[in-house]
Protein backbone atom coordinates (compact mmCIF):
# COMPACT_ATOMS: atom_id res chain seq x y z
CA UNK A 1 0.00 0.00 0.00
CA UNK A 2 1.33 3.40 -1.05
CA UNK A 3 1.33 6.24 0.80
CA UNK A 4 0.63 9.15 0.26
CA UNK A 5 1.84 12.66 2.36
CA UNK A 6 -1.53 14.16 3.97
CA UNK A 7 -2.67 17.22 2.61
CA UNK A 8 -1.32 19.56 5.73
CA UNK A 9 2.63 18.46 4.46
CA UNK A 10 1.73 19.32 0.92
CA UNK A 11 0.23 22.74 2.05
CA UNK A 12 3.65 23.54 3.42
CA UNK A 13 6.07 22.15 0.32
CA UNK A 14 3.41 24.46 -1.35
CA UNK A 15 4.07 27.09 0.90
CA UNK A 16 8.05 27.13 1.04
CA UNK A 17 8.69 25.97 -2.60
CA UNK A 18 10.20 28.81 -4.25
CA UNK A 19 8.62 28.54 -7.60
CA UNK A 20 5.94 26.34 -9.25
CA UNK A 21 5.98 23.45 -11.59
CA UNK A 22 3.64 24.52 -13.57
CA UNK A 23 5.19 25.49 -16.74
CA UNK A 24 3.88 29.15 -17.47
CA UNK A 25 3.62 30.69 -21.09
CA UNK A 26 6.61 32.85 -20.47
CA UNK A 27 8.87 30.26 -18.74
CA UNK A 28 8.39 28.42 -22.29
CA UNK A 29 9.44 31.05 -23.89
CA UNK A 30 12.91 32.65 -22.26
CA UNK A 31 13.50 28.97 -22.78
CA UNK A 32 12.82 28.51 -26.46
CA UNK A 33 14.57 31.75 -26.83
CA UNK A 34 17.53 30.48 -25.21
CA UNK A 35 17.65 27.94 -27.23
CA UNK A 36 17.07 29.50 -30.21
CA UNK A 37 20.04 32.24 -29.28
CA UNK A 38 22.74 29.26 -28.72
CA UNK A 39 21.52 27.69 -31.95
CA UNK A 40 21.82 30.63 -34.03
CA UNK A 41 25.84 31.47 -32.30
CA UNK A 42 26.67 27.84 -32.65
CA UNK A 43 25.95 28.30 -36.43
CA UNK A 44 27.45 31.62 -36.84
CA UNK A 45 31.10 29.79 -35.18
CA UNK A 46 30.37 26.80 -37.65
CA UNK A 47 29.66 29.24 -41.24
CA UNK A 48 32.28 31.45 -39.77
CA UNK A 49 35.18 28.86 -39.48
CA UNK A 50 33.74 27.02 -42.80
CA UNK A 51 34.37 30.61 -44.55
CA UNK A 52 37.86 30.86 -43.71
CA UNK A 53 38.54 27.11 -44.40
CA UNK A 54 37.17 28.13 -47.72
CA UNK A 55 38.67 31.32 -48.21
CA UNK A 56 42.10 30.02 -47.36
CA UNK A 57 41.62 27.71 -49.91
CA UNK A 58 40.50 30.59 -52.58
CA UNK A 59 43.86 31.80 -51.70
CA UNK A 60 45.51 28.43 -52.92
CA UNK A 61 43.66 27.88 -55.60
CA UNK A 62 44.47 31.59 -56.96
CA UNK A 63 48.27 31.23 -56.19
CA UNK A 64 48.11 28.12 -58.25
CA UNK A 65 46.50 29.72 -61.29
CA UNK A 66 49.08 32.50 -61.10
CA UNK A 67 52.01 30.08 -61.49
CA UNK A 68 50.41 27.81 -63.91
CA UNK A 69 49.38 31.49 -66.22
CA UNK A 70 52.95 32.15 -65.72
CA UNK A 71 54.37 28.53 -67.29
CA UNK A 72 51.77 28.82 -70.07
CA UNK A 73 53.28 31.87 -70.94
CA UNK A 74 56.91 30.58 -70.55
CA UNK A 75 55.87 27.38 -73.02
CA UNK A 76 54.15 29.40 -75.29
CA UNK A 77 57.26 31.70 -75.72
CA UNK A 78 59.31 28.70 -76.27
CA UNK A 79 57.06 27.33 -78.62
CA UNK A 80 57.61 30.04 -80.75
CA UNK A 81 61.30 30.06 -80.67
CA UNK A 82 60.99 26.52 -81.47
CA UNK A 83 58.70 26.83 -84.28
CA UNK A 84 60.20 29.91 -86.09
CA UNK A 85 60.73 29.74 -90.12
CA UNK A 86 64.27 30.21 -89.50
CA UNK A 87 64.91 27.82 -87.17
CA UNK A 88 63.20 25.16 -88.84
CA UNK A 89 64.71 25.81 -91.97
CA UNK A 90 68.15 25.77 -89.82
CA UNK A 91 67.27 22.24 -88.61
CA UNK A 92 65.85 20.98 -92.23
CA UNK A 93 69.63 22.17 -93.62
CA UNK A 94 71.81 20.89 -90.98
CA UNK A 95 70.02 17.66 -89.49
CA UNK A 96 68.10 16.46 -93.08
CA UNK A 97 70.46 18.07 -95.26
CA UNK A 98 67.61 19.59 -97.56
CA UNK A 99 67.97 22.21 -99.74
CA UNK A 100 66.37 24.71 -102.01
CA UNK A 101 65.56 23.34 -105.48
CA UNK A 102 67.30 25.09 -108.26
CA UNK A 103 65.34 26.66 -110.48
CA UNK A 104 65.79 24.20 -113.65
CA UNK A 105 64.81 21.05 -110.62
CA UNK A 106 61.50 23.09 -110.23
CA UNK A 107 58.31 21.67 -112.09
CA UNK A 108 54.50 23.74 -112.07
CA UNK A 109 51.94 21.66 -112.76
CA UNK A 110 48.67 24.04 -113.76
CA UNK A 111 45.30 22.16 -114.06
Amino acid sequence: MVAFPSPRILALLNARWPFKLRPSLWGVLVLVLIAGCLASALAVVTFTHMTRDQFAQLQKLELERNQLDTEWGQLLLEEGAWSSPARIEQVATERLNMRLPDVDDVEVIRP
